[in-house]
């Protein structure tokens, strides 16, 4: 008997980047050597004091259910983080901690938009957008960032998408494909145009620590009053102090907003793991020290990748100002993304995203979350492949 799914399922895509990652490994599982330039995850280990906060929490006894928005404490050292780092300020049953900054864009998602409502996506963009506004029953509607203009929006751009059913606008700054920054003016233009229609701003920065080349994040929330009693911010430990696997993230905004999500999570997951609250307490409010060689490491990855890609006459990129993608041009080669993303895994055993999940099929996105000799060999069997050389 064939099943008849749910309609908020049944056109559901999977991630393409956590399928990459599946294949590459089914691929390792069978003996090849594959590089995988398709991690959206750090590389470097959790820092021992945020380790030691965990194990700390299991010896004494931290293993039962916390408040279903996070413990207070955690809320607080959030609250704090926010307005020291972002000139943002809260209190904490304003803040929701959820099981990861996925999981809080979904909670928002779900709690704000409903059937008619469309929701407005910078395209490139991170592959999960469109999904979750499609489970919540709305619809995304898509305004190009164009290369030539390094990825950031034009904020006229962003007003003539504007329409009648517009609920909110996503903005990724550092974005998760491209790596762009979008600095103080472009957002304050999306703020003014934000407040004057009542269009909520749900803002994911959870690359905010990783910009490079002395590039300043700024929370758009911060700007002005009226865009903070609009704005959603996201944001997590996953990236800044490497515990992808903590599935820690929260978002903070209005009050209202805020109880309607709680009262969400409550229904569904509940609270996120009483362990890794206790540890992403210590990872806000203990020794940064780790961040800055982390980020260092990542720029020096960044500056050669950009380097050894746009030496080549068939690939470009622009050089990302944050995170830690380089979002490279195939134009050239007139293959679509997925097409060649299949063949490089298939022939040079390199694994990387196929551009047409982050909504432009003439790019591919390539993570600099890797060590360097793992870049330099991945690279060098890229450019093998472009010009027909032998990778065996």
């Amino acid at each position: 008997m064939k099943t008849k799914f749910a309609k908020r399922v049944a056109e559901l895509k999977p991630s393409a980047t956590l399928a990459i990652t599946s294949k590459a490994k089914e691929m390792k599982k069978r003996g090849l050597d594959v590089v995988g330039f398709g991690a959206g995850e750090p590389d470097f280990d959790t820092p021992p004091n945020i380790k030691e906060a965990a194990i700390g929490a299991i010896k004494r006894g931290f293993t039962k259910y916390t408040p279903a928005a996070g413990t207070p404490e955690l809320r607080e050292a959030v609250c704090e983080k926010l307005k020291k780092d972002n000139a943002l300020s809260y209190i904490p049953e304003q803040v929701v901690i959820s099981c990861g900054a996925k999981h809080a864009l979904y909670n928002v998602f779900q709690v704000l938009c409903e059937e008619g409502d469309e929701v407005i996506v910078i395209s490139p963009y991170w592959v999960s957008y469109p999904e979750m506004i499609y489970l919540s029953g709305a619809k995304p509607r898509f305004v190009e960032a164009k290369e030539s203009d390094g990825f950031v929006i034009d904020p006229k751009a962003l007003e003539k998408s504007i329409t009648g059913r517009t609920k909110a606008i996503v903005i990724n700054s550092p974005s998760n494909p491209t790596g762009a920054v979008f600095g103080k003016g472009v957002l304050g233009e999306i703020a003014k145009i934000a407040a004057s229609r009542n269009i909520f701003v749900i803002s994911d920065e959870i690359y905010e620590k990783l910009i490079y080349g002395g590039e300043e994040h700024v929370s758009i929330g911060s700007l002005a009053k009226d865009i903070k009693d609009l704005t959603i911010t996201i944001n997590g430990v996953s990236k800044t102090y490497s515990m992808t696997g903590w599935r820690i993230g929260y978002a903070a905004g209005p009050l209202e907003i805020m109880k309607k999500i709680s009262a969400l999570q409550s229904h569904s997951t509940s609270n996120p793991t009483s362990i890794s609250q206790a540890a992403s307490v210590e990872a806000m409010k203990g020794d940064q020290a780790a961040l800055a060689k982390m980020k260092e490491e990542f720029e020096r990855r960044r500056d050669y990748m950009v380097e050894r890609i746009n030496s080549l006459d068939k690939i470009s990129c622009v050089n990302p100002k944050g995170a830690f993608y380089v979002f490279c041009n195939i134009s050239k080669t007139n293959a679509d993304s997925t097409s060649f993303c299949g063949e490089l895994l298939e022939k040079a055993h390199v694994a990387c995203v196929p551009g047409a999940a982050f909504g432009s099929d003439k790019h591919i996105r390539l993570s600099f979350a890797t060590d360097m000799e793992t870049i330099k060999k991945g690279l060098d069997r890229i450019e093998k492949y472009l010009y027909g050389k032998d990778n065996s």
